[in-house]
């Protein structure tokens, strides 16, 4: 029973984390293309906030759950397949660090631009590019973990 637990905890938390993620970069990227302030401003203020208390939980969730089933099940967490979900994690973590900053100033420059009733400014769109920069390869690395989590390959 306490397996099942564990990895329904593990398997939550790994759709919560991925779920926000793609749900953040959908609404970031159709917001910020529309080019209202004041748009862009609620919506990034409400993926900052998602992140924060969506993100920040399973980022630490995720691996607690992922090596208690390791132990659980005995596997050896020199296998092949633990070794690069670790990696990849660490890979997603490392670009979803910088894009926290870069997102809470983007907010406050749409913020700042919505007050003053003026449209984006530039380097709102060049933080834009960063983070979607930084996004695709975080993206790419969880696709991975999840199907090495569920592959399992030897």
């Amino acid at each position: 029973m306490e397996y099942v637990v564990v990895k329904w905890l593990h398997v939550l938390s790994s759709t919560v984390l991925f779920g926000t993620g793609i749900g953040s970069a959908y609404y970031m990227f159709f917001a910020s293309r529309t080019g209202d302030a004041r748009t862009v401003a609620n919506v990034v203020k409400l993926v900052v906030i998602a992140d924060w208390v969506f993100t920040t939980s399973t980022i630490v969730i995720q691996p607690v759950t992922g090596l208690w089933l390791a132990h659980l099940a005995q596997f050896p967490l020199t296998s092949a397949w633990i070794l690069w979900s670790i990696v990849l994690y660490f890979v997603a973590g490392a670009c979803w660090l910088p894009v926290v900053a870069i997102q809470i100033r983007m907010r406050k420059l749409a913020e700042t631009a919505a007050a003053a009733n003026q449209g984006l400014p530039a380097e709102y769109l060049r933080l834009w590019r960063w983070w979607t920069a930084l996004g695709v390869p975080a993206f790419v690395s969880l696709v991975i973990v999840f199907y090495l989590m569920v592959a399992k390959p030897m």
